[in-house]
């Protein structure tokens, strides 16, 4: 696994591409914690109460392990600061962000709101998505050995093999590699070879209500209840 933080991981998976896409569309229904109802006493700012609403319920959440899916949550905002950021939000949870800018207020004016949060699926609406996973195909490029300096300047973490008078490489990094040697040989007249390898490098990005590794085992265990909720109604 590439894993640059937290927030954001890749890997190589053998699989095929139904499933590879089955998995990516089930993070849409891994339940995560957001602002659900919001009633504004006082909003003395320039923007309407249901923009600011909808700002406040797109701030995430971090979720917390003994959270079920009828927890409901409860939350203010006092606020006559000029910037109103997130961190003003003050309730029974932690948020991802604290410096996420809700509105502005002038001298004077005051923001007043209370509200409750609820458990979702990003597939009901955007704020209860926990992040996203996406996935290309992991090829063998095989070309002429004399182009290899070249793609050493460009990708000097590429693990480049020889092979007779060429050399093969895999585009299995978080950059990838393919565009510029296809580029590279349109320039150079030169020939490219492309094999599928039946691999697949998944990505995963978090909005930071949990790690990623919790994002990807959620959405299979999604995607499983999925298929047995399928399996007995055709039965």
């Amino acid at each position: 696994m590439e894993k640059s933080s937290d927030m954001k991981a890749s890997f190589k998976v053998k699989t095929n591409e139904s499933l590879a896409n089955a998995i990516r569309r089930s993070t849409g229904l891994v339940p995560t914690m957001a602002v659900d109802e919001v009633e504004i006493s006082r909003n003395d700012s320039a923007l309407y109460d249901e923009t600011l609403a909808h700002r406040i319920g797109m701030v995430p959440i971090k979720m917390d392990k003994s959270w079920k899916e009828d927890t409901v949550l409860k939350f203010k905002i006092d606020s006559k600061k000029e910037t109103v950021y997130s961190g003003e939000i003050k309730g029974e949870f932690e948020l991802v962000h604290n410096n996420i800018p809700l509105t502005l207020l002038s001298p004077g004016q005051e923001l007043k709101i209370k509200g409750k949060t609820r458990m979702g699926i990003g597939k009901e609406h955007a704020k209860f998505s926990p992040g996203i996973i996406f996935y290309r195909d992991v090829a063998e490029i095989s070309l002429d050995k004399d182009l290899e300096k070249e793609i050493r300047n460009a990708f000097p973490q590429a693990e480049i093999k020889e092979k007779g008078n060429k050399i093969v490489l895999k585009d299995d990094g978080s950059k990838t590699i393919l565009d510029f040697c296809e580029g590279l040989t349109h320039r150079k007249k030169k020939k490219v070879e492309i094999t599928e390898t039946g691999e697949f490098l998944f990505t995963v990005e978090s909005f930071g209500q949990m790690k990623v590794e919790e994002i990807f085992r959620k959405s299979i265990e999604a995607l499983e209840k999925e298929l047995k909720n399928i399996s007995k109604k055709i039965k």
